[in-house]
């Protein structure tokens, strides 16, 4: 993450940037200079996930009751010292950084290969040192926060752009994080978490005055130098010969045998002594060998630039720059030269393109010094004046900061404009108000949006809004002329019903036809509002990436590659999944027309991420017909909440389950719907592993958290470590069905810490492995019987309407080989579904075309499905 090497050489060659810091003590110095505001701290949670999973258990599915307790200790730390948390994230992968995306979850499939060769062979958990966060930590996490009552944002770009532009707007004490792109970005200051102490709320604080100062550079040039390094948008081999001349010549002089420091301070010399040098008068492409790659690099410059930001590197002259309502192009210093200006190839790109002013000026056309005092920061034409734009390095300085003077004024806040989504904008149906930014960090004017709420009685609009904006107009096929094919047709899919809630009044603080990095999936609407709206409040999983973008990731899980008796969860769960994708991306009201395909990266054995597989919905059979959205989410009532239910249960098609669910216990349910799908989808599951899944879910509850610290399997067997691993991704599927269907099930119900612990489960597996009683499982408790009853006889009734007999463990099991997904996939997969009449076909085979859908097919021991 973040700079190439930039970590290792400031703890090697400047330690003196690093200093300890104590919350306490800037949190008393903030309320003394600050009277009657509070001292905040922006935690990009992503990279402190593995610091706050504290249990020793990994490998067994996860600890989460001794999890959330870490979690409530580390919140409750920082509210007594009277600092606020808000914590931010990842929403999505940007597209410009799928390719780091996919290396690294093939890096983590090795590591994965590692830990299962280390349980198989020694039969216990790897060290510390191996270590892999458990499956969905990073999904429960946010509930977990959530439900500790802290503020928990989603992203809608790449989260640490929103972490750092939420930090310098709102005036955070600092940054909790572990990225180095957080001393790239002029920004509040920048904490350590993997220094952090709990005890002492004390960590190490990176100044980037003084990493500038070390390198003899300016806070403006930190950027460049970033992408000349290499970062997660620029590859670090685009400019590996660029690096080697300059520690050539630097070496030359300096004498300097240390490479790894030497290369950062050869670049960072170049920087002061050439580049700056010719500033203004040169373009960056004519002192640096961009070549193919010269709209990547701007694009990485460009994403260091937050709101109300701007960098001598591509302002040379005041008129390089064109306002287009209320964003801001940045353009080549040679306004005659419009081939010669670098342009993103992304359309999707959400800041970073440079674009050319070569025609007439728009009529809503601003000047640079318009934008600039509108933002409080006066442009100068002195380029070299830049640097001396007071940035908050201390945290008691930032009174000074150049942030916009309205944390609301969407309006204010400058950006650039990507052509293609600006055609995307034009192709939208019905007049939408003037794209703004949107991001996670501009969230003040929606707080008053409440999550099921009518669009139409938002009364809290942003500054700037136009109430005398029409309603949106119907949308029909006349109106998507002009746009892109593909996204027409997607477009075209849009439930009339979500639709039809946007032709209220509109609510312009979180229109989507704005947001300048989405390229509407379909037309927006309040449905994909109200999705947006939750979604940021991370209040739901996947639902608005469906509905946005239709493309989706899931990260690595502890599965066996070399295993072929459980099926890949990716595989388990893409039936629900892709009923999900027709709920909520369901052909109009005509029937006719079909749901495109949903693009999926998941990782599993045999897929090499060079492409998402395309995977198209599954008909989903609802009793009383398809609901809309809008009646799922926005409605009340008994009869929608029945509604909802069976939503929820036709995702899963258990519809004919209905009755059986019913009679179990209510907290139980949500996990007997899940067992109960498991079960029916995956032969190699026995009555053994269902007695440990109820019984583990069953004692959970009267155990304490030091109990389950001490519980200590015999020993780790590697078939309960993947399927502790399944249930858990099952419970992750739960969350995005539930959030789709308007959440007929609590959410607390399908929280791990409530139904499952990884070492409560193993060693009921083992028990159930050896023979042991019901009784001896549920640890000889008559009140917990009869609930394990009524869970095991609701699952085996379920799998009997599916002629789904469930066995105790046979000896051929350990003859099994086969195992669907598990082989190399073709290099363009679709999956609409699988036909019975398929069975013993491989993944692979079937893969490659197109066939009919039967959603009651179920894996089994062989290669294929059987009936």
């Amino acid at each position: 993450m973040g700079v190439r090497g930039l970590q290792g050489f400031v703890g090697s060659a400047c330690p003196h940037i690093c200093t300890v810091a104590d919350f306490r003590e800037l949190a008393g110095r903030h309320r003394s200079r600050h009277p009657g505001s509070t001292p905040t701290l922006v935690v990009d949670a992503m990279c402190c996930l593995r610091y706050w999973y504290t249990p020793e258990s990994w490998v067994c599915g996860g600890q989460w009751r001794e999890y959330f307790s870490a979690l409530r200790e580390f919140v409750r730390a920082f509210a007594t010292a009277g600092i606020k948390l808000v914590f931010f994230f990842d929403g999505t992968v940007e597209q410009h950084k799928r390719d780091v995306w996919v290396k690294r979850r093939l890096k983590n499939n090795r590591e994965i290969a590692r830990v299962f060769h280390h349980v198989k062979s020694r039969r216990e958990q790897p060290g510390r040192s191996m270590f892999f966060i458990p499956s969905g930590l990073a999904i429960f996490t946010r509930f977990a926060l959530k439900s500790l009552g802290q503020e928990t944002l989603c992203s809608l770009q790449e989260a640490d752009y929103e972490v750092a532009s939420y930090g310098l707007r709102h005036h955070c004490l600092g940054i909790l994080g572990e990225d180095t792109d957080y001393l790239i970005y002029n920004t509040c200051p920048y904490f350590s978490i993997s220094e952090f102490c709990l005890e002492t709320l004390k960590t190490v604080m990176l100044c980037r005055d003084k990493l500038c100062e070390s390198l003899d550079l300016h806070l403006t040039d930190l950027p460049l130098l970033s992408c000349l390094l290499g970062n997660d948008i620029v590859p670090e081999g685009v400019f590996e010969s660029f690096r080697y001349r300059c520690l050539c010549a630097y070496t030359s002089v300096k004498g300097n045998a240390d490479r790894k420091g030497s290369v950062i301070l050869a670049v960072a010399d170049h920087i002061a002594k050439v580049l700056r040098l010719h500033r203004g008068q040169k373009r960056l492409e004519d002192m640096l060998p961009l070549g193919p790659h010269r709209a990547l690099f701007y694009k990485g410059m460009a994403s260091y630039l937050l709101p109300g930001q701007n960098s001598p590197w591509f302002f040379q002259k005041p008129q390089g720059v064109a306002a287009l309502d209320k964003q801001v192009a940045f353009v080549c210093p040679d306004p005659g030269s419009q081939q010669e200006v670098p342009a993103s190839t992304e359309p999707e790109s959400q800041q970073g393109v440079l674009v050319s002013t070569d025609s007439a000026p728009r009529q809503d056309t601003a000047t640079c010094a318009d934008l600039a005092s509108k933002q409080g920061a006066p442009l100068s034409s002195d380029l070299e004046s830049k640097q001396e734009v007071p940035t908050c390095t201390d945290p008691d300085s930032q009174r000074e900061m150049p942030v916009s003077a309205d944390a609301g004024s969407k309006q204010e806040t400058p950006m650039s404009i990507d052509p293609a989504a600006e055609q995307d904008i034009a192709a939208c149906a019905g007049p939408c108000p003037k794209p703004e930014v949107l991001a996670c960090a501009d969230l003040e004017p929606m707080q008053g949006i409440p999550a099921c709420a009518d669009p139409a009685s938002v009364q809290n609009l942003p500054a700037g809004a136009d109430p005398e904006l029409e309603p949106e107009a119907p949308v029909k096929q006349a109106d998507f002329m002009g746009m892109d094919p593909e996204v027409k047709q997607q477009a075209l899919v849009a439930d009339p019903d979500i639709l039809e809630v946007c032709r209220r009044p509109p609510v312009p603080s979180v229109c989507l036809s704005g947001y300048r990095r989405a390229r509407c999936w379909v037309c927006p609407g309040a449905g994909k509002q109200v999705a947006r709206t939750r979604h940021v409040r991370a209040e739901t999983y996947l639902v608005y990436n469906i509905m946005s973008g239709g493309e989706i990731e899931c990260s690595n899980t502890l599965e066996d590659a070399l295993d072929q008796a459980l099926p890949s969860q990716a595989f388990v769960f893409r039936p629900v999944r892709q009923r999900v994708y027709s709920l909520l991306l369901g052909p109009g009201a005509d029937g006719a027309r079909t749901c495109p395909a949903v693009k999926e990266w998941f990782v599993y054995a045999g897929n090499p991420l060079k492409q998402p597989d395309l995977v198209r919905p599954l008909p989903i059979s609802i009793p009383g017909g398809m609901p809309s959205l809008r009646s799922l989410w926005l409605d009340q009532g008994p009869q929608v909440e029945a509604q909802r239910l069976d939503a929820l249960l036709a995702c899963f098609d258990l519809s004919s389950a209905r009755e059986e669910l019913q009679a179990v216990e209510g907290p139980f349910q949500a996990l007997c719907c899940l067992l109960m799908y498991l079960f029916v989808q995956v032969d190699t599951l026995c009555l053994e592993d269902l007695h440990a899944f109820i019984a583990q879910a069953l004692c959970l509850p009267g155990k304490s958290t030091v109990q389950l610290e001490d519980l200590e399997p015999d020993y780790i067997d590697s078939r309960a470590v993947q399927l502790g691993s399944l249930l858990v991704r099952g419970l992750t599927t739960l969350v995005l069905v539930n959030g789709a269907c308007g959440s007929p099930w609590l959410l607390s119900d399908l929280m791990p810490w409530n139904v499952f612990d990884g070492k409560l489960f193993h060693q009921k597996y083992l028990q159930a492995e050896k023979g042991y009683s019901v009784e001896a499982l549920l640890e000889q408790n008559r009140s917990r019987l009869s609930r394990f009853q009524a869970l095991k006889s609701a699952v085996c009734k379920a799998c009997a309407q599916e002629n789904r007999r469930i066995s105790s463990r046979q000896p051929w099991r350990s003859h099994h080989t086969g195992r669907w997904g598990r082989q190399e996939s073709s290099s363009h997969r679709t999956s609409s579904g699988h036909s019975r009449s398929s069975t013993g076909q491989s993944w692979r085979e079937q893969g490659s075309r197109q066939y009919e859908s039967d959603p009651r097919r179920r894996h089994s021991g062989s290669s294929g499905w059987s009936n």
